[in-house]
């Protein structure tokens, strides 16, 4: 039975607490921990945890030898100390992402989980939806083709007042607007099917809150070795939240959510009107017949990586892969800030790689004009838009 201790008891806390209440004969939450104990003891009552103790800081219960897990669900400017000293003091290590505020603090990370040999995995729960594991399986058959486009709206909304909450909306403590802290779901999802690109342009704005130094929007374009691109556009702007990865193969597009399209070529080159109807359903044979996920989102992986931890194996998304989002996001930065096409992957001499480097080159589009300590009645966060189809 592996013991686990909440570190963050905001909104998101909520998905991770819930996920290992599924798991109740694997697991149990024994310690909640927060600089505004309050919010822990509500968490405690919320989900009847009566065996939980409250704590005020990680560092309280470091030395308590029957924790196994400290799942690190705090704001991202304190997730590297909190993991390092976890895995120092030979505890594994779950962490919302994202993973750190720089890539020089993933890689100390990934360093103290080496050495101690205790496991760190980061949040990526899309991946653990049917609609990218499904799609992924299509890629990977190789019934699409080459990969030659792809398309991803990390589309989301906010409200002006949600960059009232006191550590968003600032570069030192959420590390970065709607490019980190919502993309990276998406940004972790492409680099997964279909590799790490080799170059990046972009921009970034900040077009409806001016209550925040952050950008709320921002266009990318990734470029790979094979020639391909993908278009990458962030944000807390757009109505409705329609989220999807549209990937064009050379033989066949194909998408979450879940539709294909196969064209035929006249001898002139011009697609003709009929469609390879053979090709799309030998796409949709292989989509359907991925069995679908037991657990899904963030109990999906709370799943993977309890079971890592009792069989001894690795998690899907360990410190290397959570870091290779996080380096995708520091070229974004970089390209936007500098006006430049830049190179990846980012050397650790390159500021954007530093510790603070960010924070110091980053534009403030607006100061942070508004500082609530908590929003009332907090809820699980939304997670985004179910892109599955299909049986």
């Amino acid at each position: 039975m592996l013991k686990i201790a909440i570190i963050g008891t905001g909104n998101i806390s909520h998905n991770h607490i819930q996920g290992y209440l599924q798991f109740a004969d694997r697991c149990q939450v024994v310690a909640l921990v927060d600089i505004y104990p309050e919010k822990a003891e509500e968490k405690k009552r919320h989900y009847g945890l009566a065996d939980a103790k409250v704590y005020a800081s990680h560092q309280d219960i470091l030395n308590d030898a029957s924790i196994d897990v400290f799942d690190v669900c705090t704001p991202p400017y304190v997730h590297a100390e909190i993991s390092i000293d976890a895995l120092n003091a030979g505890k594994h290590v779950l962490c919302e992402k994202p993973m750190a505020a720089s890539l020089q603090e993933c890689d100390a990370m990934i360093r103290a989980a080496q050495e101690s040999g205790k496991t760190l995995s980061i949040i990526a729960q899309n991946r653990f939806t049917d609609a990218f594991w499904r799609l992924k399986q299509v890629l990977d058959s190789g019934e699409a083709g080459k990969v030659c486009h792809a398309q991803v709206d990390s589309f989301w909304w906010r409200g002006h007042s949600y960059y009232d909450l006191w550590w968003r909306g600032t570069w030192e403590k959420e590390a970065g607007g709607c490019t980190l802290n919502h993309a990276v779901h998406h940004i972790d999802a492409i680099q997964w099917m279909l590799g790490f690109p080799s170059e990046v342009v972009s921009m970034i704005t900040n077009a409806a809150h001016d209550n925040a130094e952050v950008e709320d929007l921002s266009a990318a374009i990734f470029k790979y070795d094979s020639g391909a691109l993908t278009q990458l556009t962030a944000s807390v702007v757009h109505h409705g939240e329609d989220q999807k990865i549209v990937i064009q193969g050379e033989k066949a597009r194909v998408s979450a959510p879940w539709d294909k399209f196969a064209s035929i070529s006249a001898p002139n080159g011009f697609p003709v009107e009929e469609r390879d109807t053979a090709r799309e359903n030998r796409l949709d044979d292989i989509y359907r017949s991925v069995p679908k996920l037991t657990h899904t989102l963030h109990t999906g992986q709370i799943d993977n990586f309890l079971t890592a931890l009792e069989t001894h194996s690795a998690p899907l998304i360990d410190g290397v892969q959570g870091k290779r989002s996080l380096e995708l996001i520091a070229g974004i930065y970089k390209s936007a800030i500098t006006r430049s096409v830049v190179s990846l992957p980012i050397a650790p001499s390159d500021p954007f790689y530093q510790t603070g480097g960010l924070v110091s080159l980053a534009p403030h589009f607006y100061e942070k004009s508004a500082s609530v300590e908590n929003f009332a009645n907090e809820d699980a966060i939304p997670l985004g838009k179910d892109m599955d189809i299909g049986a």
